[in-house]
Parts: C-alpha cells; sequence; structure tokens
C-alpha cells in the first residue's frame, strides 16, 4: 500500500499540471516583462481558486522573482507562508465525557463517509474507543441507512428515531448514551444548502440542544466541504460558520480537481483550521491536513 504522502501527490496531480506546471511554463518561456509575466500568473492562481487578493499579492512576487528564475521556490515559501496556523488536530476530550462532533455539510459533499474515515482513524489510535452515531438526518431514509451501514461496519453504536422526527431528538438521546459510555459521538446531519435559512436554523437548533443536554457546545463543529465547487465553497463554509461557528473544515475530493488552491481561498477568508483532507474514496485516503505536507505534494 503507497504511503500517505503518495497518494496526496497523486491526488493533487490536476492542480498540480495547472498550477505548477504553468508558472514553470511560464518562467521557462522567458522575454515576458515583470507586468505581463504578472498578469499571467494572476490568471492561472485565479484559475486554482486561490482567491482574488491572494493571487493578486502572489503574482506581483512570483513575477519579480521570475526575473531571478526561482519564481517555482518563491511559490512554495508563499503558500507555507500564508498557510501558517491553518492546520489543527482533532483531540478527544480525556475527562471522561464524550468528545461530540457535530458534522454538516451539503448533500454530495461526503459528509457521512467522512464520518466513518474520522471515527476508522480514532479507534486505529485507541482501539477499545466507543463510537456512537447520531442519525440526525431525518429526512432522508437513505442518509440514516448508510450510516447504519457504517456503524455496523465499525461496531458503533447507533442511535436513531423514524423518518420525519426531529433531529434535534435524536440528538438529545445520541448524548444521553454516548456520556453512559464515553469516547467519541458523531452527529450527521441533514445535507443543506447555505442559501436555506430554515434548514439552516435548524442546524442552530441542534448545536442549542448540545448545550442543553451535555452542558456545553459540540467540542467540533466540522464542514465537510467538496474541493470540486471551489469559491462556492468559500461562501457555504461562510454561511456555515455564521451559523454554527465552525472549529474546522474537513475538505474532500481534493484528486477531481484542478482547484488546490481553495484550500489557500478558505483559509484566507474564515481563518477556520483546515482539519482534513481527502484526495480519494477509500478508508485511508484521508488524513490530518499538515501545510508543509500538503505544499510539498503540490509542488515537488
Amino acid at each position: 500500500m503507497s504511503s500517505w504522502r503518495d497518494r496526496l501527490r497523486g491526488g493533487l496531480a490536476k492542480s498540480r499540471s495547472g498550477l505548477v506546471e504553468g508558472v514553470a511554463a511560464l518562467i521557462r518561456g522567458g522575454a515576458r516583462g515583470e507586468e505581463e509575466t504578472r498578469e499571467a500568473l494572476e490568471e492561472l492562481l485565479l484559475a486554482a481558486d486561490v482567491g482574488p487578493v491572494a493571487a493578486t499579492e502572489i503574482a506581483a512576487r512570483l513575477a519579480r522573482a521570475s526575473q531571478r528564475s526561482d519564481a517555482e521556490e518563491a511559490l512554495r515559501d508563499e503558500l507555507v507562508t500564508r498557510l501558517d496556523g491553518c492546520e489543527r488536530a482533532l483531540d478527544l476530550r480525556t475527562d471522561g465525557e464524550p468528545t461530540i462532533f457535530l458534522m454538516a455539510g451539503v448533500n454530495g459533499s461526503g459528509k457521512t463517509t467522512t464520518i466513518a474515515k474520522l471515527a476508522a482513524h480514532l479507534r486505529a489510535e485507541e482501539a477499545d474507543l466507543s463510537l456512537t452515531f447520531a442519525a440526525a438526518d431525518t429526512f432522508r431514509a437513505a442518509a440514516a441507512e448508510q450510516l447504519a451501514v457504517w456503524a455496523d461496519r465499525l461496531d458503533a453504536d447507533l442511535v436513531r428515531q423514524r423518518p420525519g422526527a426531529d433531529p434535534a431528538a435524536v440528538v438529545f438521546d445520541a448524548i444521553a448514551h454516548a456520556r453512559r459510555v464515553g469516547g467519541a459521538l458523531f452527529v450527521d446531519t441533514a445535507g443543506r444548502l447555505q442559501t436555506r435559512s430554515d434548514l439552516m436554523e435548524e442546524l442552530r437548533k441542534i448545536e442549542r440542544t448540545v448545550h442543553k443536554r451535555a452542558g456545553r457546545g459540540s467540542d467540533e463543529r466540522l464542514l465537510v466541504l467538496d474541493a470540486t465547487t471551489g469559491q462556492n465553497g468559500v461562501r457555504q463554509a461562510e454561511r456555515f460558520h455564521e451559523a454554527i461557528d465552525l472549529t474546522g473544515i474537513v475538505l474532500t475530493k481534493l484528486d477531481g480537481t484542478s482547484k488546490g488552491g481553495v484550500v489557500l481561498s478558505i483559509w484566507e477568508a474564515l481563518r477556520v483550521p483546515l482539519a482534513w483532507i481527502g484526495v480519494g474514496e477509500g478508508m485511508d485516503d484521508m488524513h490530518p491536513f499538515r501545510a508543509t505536507e500538503f505544499v510539498e505534494a503540490l509542488i515537488s
């Protein structure tokens, strides 16, 4: 089995060919003046979803560096510097209380599968860790069934109610169960568009229920984002952050896009840490985000 670094590098192939190889081609081309090079670099960065402000600033620095033929190294340094502080580990509580993970995101982002991958990672770190899954997506029967399959595979307890039940009631019961058994509780919420104010209010209600039942907020409020949505994903993150004060973002499907620069866009727009990234469908294709590791895989 290949290492995570190999899978990450392979998963970033589309982004690398679009951005890094484009930068290298501009440098090798020579003959352009600094201003013309800056404009071409800015277009490349925007196409990679780096974001307009960062694209302008980075392009200016790279254009100056290109006159010295070290633009690739300048790009590496610039990305590492700008991503400083972006990474953060997901830690379990040590006081006997369950660690509560509230998982949010739109349909199709890979939210339920992400729950399984995170839970499997935690179980690998602590073999006797109790896992509880709360099927708070009560609108789609298929969602609860999918979560039930993963609960069975991972030997996790599943708390669910009838289809159409109040999601907050499911969470209320799930917290009661998790406080008895300890470990980690993952709350799978309904996929919702950030433009639906009624559904976003429901998400706030779930978080209020956590406060009421656990005496505190969720330990982690994670948004699962599909990297292929690009700048729309940034807008999604902004709305979800306004609703429940996100503690981290899980970025999936980086292998399916050439817009790996969205990592930088999300961080600079929200300053919400990027907790995990995914570059495939396998259980081993998701990993904690490390800025230097990500940049090296992108540039190398």
